[in-house]
């Protein structure tokens, strides 16, 4: 049977999603609950974002394959009950068809960036959140957001490590808001490369502080060359909160989970 993951995690606490040796990461994790749960070795065959050590989840979906007949509410309770260290939790799981692939049915995909913006960092938040002290134009970030919108080569807003192969993708959205002193920079795409959301976070920090014109964000985007961009932003503002699938496999909870602090 194939079984779909719905996971959220606090992922300052691991060396990111894929495992690693020698490291604990959220994959190593999971998978050594559910072996305990299906009595035999469990491997998480794919998973709709590999985040990076630091970047967080409200909304992870997860597939694996398994021979072992356990109830829905097993792969549930029981996996969250081997779960002891409480920075992981199964939100939900749910039998579905071989046609299900975590990665490749996903039709959409959604973060959200937290940043804390006022003089003083954060002391209870300081792993959740990113932090800038200076004072942001929300106005110039949101002109610099729309030279994004749309279908585009986003090498320039990837890390140079990034493997994939084509680095075009379709941005339909990209929003900023602020409540009190908190931004948040909501993006979603159909897919997204490695660093992609941190590289656009810090060129519009950059444009927000008056460092650089709205203009910048699309010179970058035309240049197709790294060096071009900006910092990239902490991982720990970054949250991937909504994965988006066809109707026709009825998974649960299928509303973006967006943070807010």
């Amino acid at each position: 049977m194939r079984v779909a993951l719905g996971v959220e995690y606090d992922g300052f606490y691991y060396n990111g999603w894929q495992i690693q040796p020698d490291k604990v990461t959220i994959q190593s994790e999971i998978e050594n609950a559910l072996s305990k749960i299906a009595g035999q070795t469990v491997s998480l065959s794919q998973v709709a974002g590999r985040t990076d050590k630091g970047v967080h989840a409200t909304a992870q979906v997860m597939h694996f394959d398994t021979e072992i007949s356990r109830p829905e509410s097993a792969w549930l309770h029981g996996t969250n009950r081997y779960l002891t260290e409480r920075h992981i939790s199964i939100r939900w799981a749910k039998a579905v068809s071989d046609e299900f692939h975590a990665r490749f049915c996903a039709q959409r995909r959604q973060y959200r960036y937290v940043l804390l913006n006022r003089p003083i960092r954060p002391a209870l938040l300081n792993h959740l959140v990113s932090w800038d002290n200076r004072p942001l134009t929300l106005e110039a970030m949101r002109e610099a957001a729309a030279y994004l919108i749309g279908e585009h080569d986003f090498n320039a807003y990837r890390t140079v490590h990034c493997q994939s192969k084509n680095p075009v993708k379709t941005v339909y959205s990209l929003s900023i808001t602020r409540q009190q002193h908190f931004i948040y920079f909501d993006i979603q795409a159909n897919a997204f490369l490695h660093h992609m959301v941190r590289n656009i976070v810090g060129v519009l920090l950059a444009i927000g502080r008056g460092d650089k014109s709205p203009q910048w964000a699309q010179q970058v985007l035309q240049s197709r060359d790294r060096t071009q961009g900006g910092v990239t932003a902490p991982a720990g503002g970054l949250y991937l909160t909504h994965v988006d699938y066809p109707d026709v496999f009825k998974l649960p909870d299928t509303a973006p989970v967006l943070p807010q602090f």
